[in-house]
Formats: C-alpha cells, sequence, structure tokens
C-alpha cells in the first residue's frame, strides 16, 4: 500500500505543473524557447557582425588597390603621351629627310 502512495505523490509531482497549462507548464517552456531564440539571434549577430567588418577590411582594400591602379594608368598615360611627342617630332624630321 505504501509503494501505490509513493507511486501516487511521484506521478502527481511529475505532472503537477501541467495540470493547470495557465499556471506555469506551457510558460517555463514557452520562456526556454524565448531564452534558446534569444542566445541563438545573439550568435546569428556576432555572425554578422564579424562578415560585415570582413567585408568592410575587404572593399578598403579592394579601394586601395583601384587607386593604386589608377595612378599605375595615369603614370602610363603620361608616359604615352610623351613618346607620341616624340615619335611625332621623329617622323617629321624623317619625311623631311625623305623629301631631300
Amino acid at each position: 500500500m505504501s509503494y501505490r502512495r509513493d507511486h501516487r505523490s511521484s506521478k502527481s509531482a511529475l505532472f503537477d505543473g501541467l495540470d493547470n497549462l495557465e499556471e506555469g507548464g506551457i510558460r517555463a517552456s514557452s520562456s526556454f524557447s524565448h531564452d534558446v531564440k534569444d542566445h541563438d539571434n545573439g550568435k546569428a549577430i556576432e555572425s554578422l557582425h564579424d562578415r560585415v567588418a570582413f567585408l568592410k577590411r575587404l572593399t578598403g582594400d579592394i579601394h586601395d588597390e583601384v587607386e593604386s591602379h589608377n595612378r599605375m594608368l595615369d603614370r602610363m598615360g603620361n608616359g604615352m603621351d610623351a613618346t607620341r611627342g616624340i615619335m611625332s617630332g621623329t617622323m617629321g624630321r624623317f619625311k623631311k629627310a625623305a623629301a631631300l
């Protein structure tokens, strides 16, 4: 008889909060679920922050590389202009020499 009484009391202790759903059984589960979601959101935000920081560094590096290439192309353009002037003068002298 004592076994049955212990069994009933342990059973009621197990399911005590679930009998009245408004007083805690579901709310505790919902609260736990909310905490898990907040934790997952925090991890996702941290991961997103790391990705944004990486992309910011990457775009900065790309900007620096583009600027470097623009300076190099400007120098090449200036060199080509100077070469064109020299070649024009040489061709003018060559035409004079060929006309003689």
